[in-house]
């Protein structure tokens, strides 16, 4: 498809089912970062691993997606982007597939990098491919709707690639995704527009991006963010089990999962017009979910309040994120959200680490403290980030 008629013919019309297909390319890319998680026992038991060695098969693959991301984006800045993305889509596919064939667990571990490279070039570069195909005033928009796959891989996807995990084998669900992979991208070569890629520049190096104080505001708000959020998300199952959940972490993840499905919806609609207004809010409600799990938690349907609340504030945290980074720049925006990618990544694994400390030394209440203790300065800060948020 011609790149400059498809720019004329999106000037008053957004163009949802190129949207929602990009959005199936970051549902299948987050299901491929943690589908492993899921299944963990099965592929313990298959390959004679340890828990700590089953558990870098998902460790590995984030440290690949945050080392790559910043120097691949660079210099893959000037690649077609359909082209460099049907790449990408390949090396997902074979990566999983390959895995689930395979016995060897360190050829299973050099898979899963390649994996998490792909994936380091992919969540920042679809954002900015899916930017260039809308007006100025749907970026917004059309980040919330890329990203909203991301938001739909945790809540729905994970639990049904799971549940096929564990009826027909952790092999059966690896294989199945590269196929799911294999047609989505096989789609795209025939749906997806052909967009050029761009010169990178001195001014729009990451070097050259870490000295604008609003994308370090946005970093800075990335890693308050993300810390908060995953901090206690990676111990969910023990919030569950210290105040005693009806329902248990299958009940928890429904409710969090229709919150972040919501406030999803509500990001598509509203980024464009009130980011600054939204992040503010994804704090405040991340704030006051956590409240309510150290006050009332244990109360009969409250707790259940609770994980909805915080699904809300959850939801939209990518979409925000990656929006305000690229409100920062004109160009070579790929860069700029690549390395808000790589300070998410790097954010998810501080947020994992301090927060096994502290549930070493405290009840899972003291990850609540935690997520507060960081949200609320995130709050204040976006807030008062007029110039960079507005």
């Amino acid at each position: 498809m011609d790149q400059q008629k498809f720019t004329k013919e999106t000037k008053s019309i957004f163009p949802w089912m190129i949207m929602i297909l990009m959005s199936s390319v970051t549902f299948v890319g987050i299901l491929s970062e943690l589908m492993p998680s899921g299944v963990l026992p099965q592929i313990m038991a298959d390959l004679h691993i340890s828990e700590v060695q089953g558990g870098n098969l998902v460790g590995y693959y984030a440290i690949a997606s945050a080392i790559f991301a910043i120097p691949l984006v660079s210099m893959t800045v000037r690649f077609n982007r359909k082209m460099l993305l049907l790449i990408l889509l390949s090396g997902f596919a074979v990566s999983n597939v390959i895995a689930g064939l395979l016995h060897n667990y360190t050829i299973i571990v050099f898979l899963r990098i390649i994996g998490g490279i792909c994936a380091g070039v992919m969540w920042p570069m679809i954002a900015a491919y899916g930017m260039r195909l809308v007006n100025p005033e749907h970026h917004g928009k059309a980040i919330a709707v890329v990203m909203a796959g991301n938001t739909l891989g945790i809540s729905i996807g994970m639990p049904i690639m799971t549940a096929i995990g564990n009826d027909y084998g952790w092999r059966t669900e690896f294989v199945a995704l590269g196929a799911i992979i294999i047609v989505i991208a096989l789609i795209c070569v025939f749906a997806l527009p052909s967009v050029p890629g761009e010169k990178l520049t001195k001014g729009s190096s990451p070097l050259a991006l870490l000295k604008i104080p609003a994308v370090l505001i946005v970093l800075l708000l990335t890693l308050l963010g993300v810390c908060a959020h995953y901090g206690v998300y990676v111990f969910i199952t023990s919030l569950v089990d210290e105040i005693q959940l009806v329902g248990g972490t299958e009940g928890a993840l429904i409710l969090f999962g229709a919150g972040s499905l919501i406030s999803v919806l509500l990001a598509i609609k509203y980024t464009d017009k009130y980011l600054r207004l939204l992040t503010t809010a994804m704090f405040a409600l991340l704030i006051v979910s956590m409240v309510i799990f150290l006050m009332f938690g244990k109360t009969i349907g409250m707790g259940h309040f609770a994980f909805f609340l915080w699904g809300l504030s959850f939801g939209p945290l990518v979409t925000l994120l990656q929006a305000a980074v690229s409100k920062q720049v004109e160009s070579a925006k790929d860069v700029a959200t690549s390395v808000q990618s790589s300070a998410f990544n790097l954010s998810i694994m501080i947020a994992a680490s301090v927060a096994g400390l502290l549930l070493g030394a405290y009840s899972p209440m003291g990850l609540t403290y935690f997520a507060i203790a960081l949200a609320i300065p995130g709050m204040v800060i976006s807030f008062s980030a007029k110039k960079t948020l507005d």
